[in-house]
């Protein structure tokens, strides 16, 4: 199907080899209150920036949720960054549970 459009509209349209990929997390807090939480949130954003990736979402004190994809313009979370994500995340005493999607098209598969 996307293959009959040309190269230059694939990528301006983000589409087969420029597909976006990224990955859905929601999680479970335990946080007693808003200094612990942000300190959290805090320690996980500079965990995320320094695997180049960047995260959009929100939360309470019990709970967080999100979409991550790459800093780069067509850039993708790839499996190694799900498993990075997913080691820091069971290394954290606040975090009671949480759930790491399938990678997805961030522009369309949402």
């Amino acid at each position: 199907m996307h293959s009959q459009k040309s190269r230059r509209l694939r990528k301006k349209l983000y589409l087969d080899e420029f597909a976006v990929k990224g990955v859905e997390l929601s999680c479970n807090l335990t946080c007693k209150d808003e200094s612990e939480l942000a300190t959290i949130m805090d320690e996980f954003f500079v965990y995320v920036d320094s695997l180049d990736l960047i995260i959009g979402g929100g939360g309470d004190l019990t709970s967080f949720g999100g979409f991550i994809s790459s800093h780069d313009r067509y850039g993708s979370v790839t499996e190694s960054d799900i498993t990075n994500l997913s080691t820091w995340l069971k290394g954290q005493d606040i975090i009671s549970e949480f759930t790491l999607g399938d990678l997805v098209d961030a522009n369309y598969g949402m």
